[in-house]
């Protein structure tokens, strides 16, 4: 088993996992992104709009039962707080109500690590979100353009952990699975970029179960999306 290196930067320790020096890694060419939690802090208007969901459901469920069952795939959240699957379109429809509302602001940095990454890498976007809310908010803070490749819920079969969504952005944007790594706050997307083949990277500070993501066996672990230019320089 790999043994983690420690490398220290100014405010944070990032651990980095490396391969076995015998399998020699293809470079990174393509970077391909989480959107929720990841490159927006997201997570605390998505919980408000859960909560307005759940209230005019009749359910009562906590943020900290909510964090504790959290996933970029709704739908388990919905099995988790024990909805019915016959309410789950009147569910989707009560949280798009509250949510569409909403304005959260990109994480810290992200727009200043997106314009440094681009000049070097090809970026995609996968997201579990869906397409009229990460389109609109892509727009509103203006970094639509420099994703070659925007994939959402509604675009591939299956969603996060299959890799079907991923596969589906390798392919529009002509990429090999080796040459490419994508970086997500949740368990779910380590095991996608796994399953498709993809090294992947985890963001601890704007997870809402940075424990589980620990426990997802990521390539690398940093703790903020600002660190991500300086890891991949060596990755």
């Amino acid at each position: 088993m790999a043994v983690p290196q420690i490398h220290r930067t100014c405010n944070s320790v990032l651990l980095y996992f490396p391969a076995m020096k015998t399998k020699k890694k293809i470079a990174i060419e393509h970077v391909l992104f989480d959107w929720d939690g990841t490159l927006i802090d997201s997570f605390e208007a998505d919980a408000n709009a859960y909560a307005f969901m759940f209230d005019a459901l009749g359910m009562s469920w906590s943020i900290e039962e909510l964090k504790r069952n959290y996933s970029p795939n709704w739908h388990r959240v919905y099995r988790a707080a024990g909805i019915p699957r016959s309410k789950w379109q009147e569910a989707d429809r009560l949280w798009r109500l509250f949510a569409q509302k909403q304005l959260p602001k990109l994480q810290p940095g992200a727009r200043s690590v997106l314009q440094t990454l681009d000049r070097r890498f090809t970026l995609g976007l996968v997201t579990g979100g869906s397409r009229w809310r990460v389109r609109k908010q892509l727009r509103q803070h203006n970094v639509s353009a420099m994703f070659l490749a925007k994939v959402c819920c509604e675009d591939a079969p299956k969603r996060k952990p299959h890799p079907a969504p991923l596969r589906m952005a390798l392919e529009k944007m002509r990429a090999l699975p080796q040459s490419s790594v994508y970086i997500g706050d949740a368990p779910e997307d380590i095991e996608m970029a796994h399953r498709a083949g993809v090294r992947a990277i985890g963001v601890l500070g704007g997870s809402p179960v940075p424990e589980r993501l620990r426990a997802a066996s990521a390539d690398a672990l940093i703790q903020t999306i600002r660190e991500l230019p300086a890891l991949l320089k060596n990755f």
